[in-house]
C-alpha cells in the first residue's frame, strides 16, 4: 500500500530527527522524508493521512511480552494480544516461551510465527527457551530455534539456578549471535513470596521476596557475561542493587543490556498497604490487592526513583511492558495463590506520558527506550527507524487526547490490570505495520 502521511511532528532519536516532516511510502517500505509540501504534485492517491498536530515516531518496539497461546488460550492469544499491541502503539512484539507445550523447538517457533502471520495485527518476533520445557535441566535446541527464526533466548518466568547450565547456554547464544534474556531471581531466597521484603510486608505479615535475590542473580550473570563474551540481557530489573551490578558490569565494557518495565517506574510496594485496607474495611473483593502482585514484586519508592535516573541515564537501556495476562481464576484468589503479573500492551505508553507531563523523562526518551535500543536488542537492523528503504512502521501519539481506560477497552481476553479506571491524556492514535493502517482513532 502506498501512502502519504503528512504534517507529523516526527521524532525519530536513531535519524537525530525533531521536526515537521512528510513520509511518503510505497510498496510497504519509506520512499522518502522531506519538509511539508514537497510530494504533493507527485503523490496522486487516496491514502493520506494528516497527521498535523500529532507525533510520528518510529514504530515501537516491545521486547516482553506473553502472549499465552498455545496452553493458555483462556488469558490471551496471539491474536488478541497482537491486538492489544497495535491498540497501544507497538508494531513489534518478543514473544515469550513460557507457553504450553514450552516454545523450545522449531515446530513451536514456525507455530507462533504462522499465527502472528494469520491475526495480521503487529510482528511478532519468538524468544525461544533456554532449557527444554523451561525445567533447567538441559539445554533447548538453540541453534535450530534460531535458524527457525527466534531472536532471543529465554527462560522468562523461572530463573535458569544452575550456573553452569546458564554458561553453556551463554556460549551457544553467543555462537549463534542471539542475547539471553536473564529473569534474575534467586529462587532459593525467593520462593514463597508475594511482595518485596521490607517494612511493608512485616506490617501485612505476607513473606517477603529480598532484593538480595535480584542482585545475586544479576551479579551471576554479569560474571558469566564477563565469562562467555555473550551479550546478557536483564529483564524487568527492580532494584537499587541490581541496577549497581549492570553499572558495573558496563563500565567494564560487557556486553549488558537492561530493560524496565511501566509499573516498576510507577508503582511501589506501599500500594499494597492501601489495598489491604480497602480489601478488609469496604468489602471489596481479595483481587484488589492481587493486580499489585508481580515477579519481581514492586520494589521501595527508593528503587523507584533509582530506576527512573537510570532509564533517563541511559544505564537501563528500554522500556518493556512484561504483559502478563491473567484470567479471574489466577487472580480473584488469596494473595499468596495468585498469579504474578499485570497486563501492560495498552498501558505502558500512557503511563510513559504520565512521566513526561510530570517532567521525570522526555518524549524523545520514551521514543528511544521504545525503538532503537530495542531493535538493537533483537537484531533487528532495519526496524526502530524512519529511514528511506526501512520497513514502513509507524506509530503516531496525540498528546492532548484524554480518555479512560475501561475494562471495554482493553481488548486483551484478561482484563488484570491496577489501572482499570485511571484517566489519561496522551493517546496511541495509529499505528502502521509495513505501511498499513492497523490501528485507527
Amino acid at each position: 500500500m502506498n501512502c502519504l502521511i503528512k504534517n507529523g511532528h516526527v521524532v525519530d532519536p536513531s535519524q537525530n530527527l525533531d521536526q515537521v516532516l512528510d513520509i511518503l511510502i510505497e510498496d510497504g517500505k519509506f520512499k522518502a522524508i522531506d519538509k511539508p509540501g514537497s510530494f504533493d504534485a507527485s503523490f496522486v492517491g487516496k491514502n493520506i493521512i494528516d497527521a498535523k498536530g500529532l507525533v510520528v515516531a518510529p514504530g515501537f518496539i516491545d521486547v516482553h511480552v506473553h502472549l499465552r497461546e498455545p496452553g493458555f488460550e483462556h488469558k490471551e492469544t496471539v491474536a488478541t494480544g497482537t491486538l492489544a499491541a497495535v491498540k497501544g502503539g507497538f508494531t513489534s512484539v518478543a514473544s515469550m516461551a513460557n507457553t504450553l507445550p514450552v516454545t523450545d523447538n522449531v515446530m513451536m517457533i514456525k507455530f507462533i510465527l504462522d499465527r502472528a502471520k494469520e491475526a495480521g495485527n503487529a510482528r511478532v518476533f519468538p524468544i525461544g527457551a533456554v532449557t527444554k520445557g523451561l525445567k533447567g535441566e538441559s539445554l533447548a535446541d538453540i541453534g535450530l530455534m534460531v535458524e527457525a527464526g527466534a531472536r532471543a533466548i529465554s527462560d522468562d518466568g523461572m530463573p535458569v539456578m544452575n550456573s553452569d547450565l546458564m554458561r553453556r547456554a551463554m556460549e551457544y547464544a553467543k555462537t549463534f549471535d542471539v542475547p539471553i534474556i536473564s529473569h534474575a531471581e534467586d529462587l532459593n531466597l525467593s520462593q514463597g513470596s508475594t511482595m518485596n521484603e521490607g517494612a511493608v510486608s512485616s506490617i501485612l505479615g505476607y513473606r517477603g521476596n529480598p532484593k538480595a535475590s535480584e542482585e545475586i542473580m544479576v551479579a551471576r550473570e554479569m560474571a558469566l557475561a564477563r565469562l562467555t563474551g555473550a551479550r546478557v540481557h536483564i529483564a524487568h530489573l527492580s532494584t537499587i542493587e541490581g541496577l549497581e551490578q549492570v553499572k558495573r558490569a558496563k563500565d567494564a565494557g560487557l556486553n549488558v543490556t537492561a530493560e524496565v518495565t511501566p509499573h516498576h517506574l510507577c508503582l511501589n510496594e506501599k500500594l499494597f498497604l492501601n489495598a489491604h485496607s480497602h480489601a478488609h474495611h469496604a468489602c471489596v473483593h481479595h483481587h484488589a490487592i492481587t493486580d499489585y502482585k508481580m515477579a519481581p514484586p514492586l520494589r521501595t519508592e527508593a528503587d523507584q526513583e533509582a530506576l527512573m535516573v537510570a532509564l533517563n541515564s541511559g544505564l537501563i537501556d528500554m522500556i518493556a511492558s512484561d504483559h502478563a495476562p491473567h484470567g479471574c481464576v489466577d487472580k480473584e484468589v488469596e494473595l499468596e495463590m495468585a498469579a504474578n503479573g499485570i497486563l501492560g500492551l495498552q498501558t505502558t505508553v500512557p503511563l510513559m506520558f504520565e512521566l513526561i507531563a510530570k517532567q521525570k523523562l522526555t518524549l524523545k526518551r520514551m521514543i528511544e527506550a521504545l525503538t532503537v535500543a530495542p531493535a538493537k536488542l533483537l537484531g533487528l537492523t532495519d526496524h526502530g527507524k524512519i529511514k528511506v528503504g526501512a520497513p514502513a512502521d509507524l506509530t503516531l501519539l496525540d498528546l492532548a487526547q484524554e480518555w479512560e481506560l475501561t475494562a471495554s477497552s482493553v481488548v486483551s481476553i484478561s482484563k488484570n490490570s491496577p489501572f482499570l479506571g485511571r484517566k489519561f491524556k496522551g493517546s496511541v492514535r495509529m499505528v502502521l505495520v509495513g505501511g498499513e493502517v492497523k490501528n485507527g482513532s
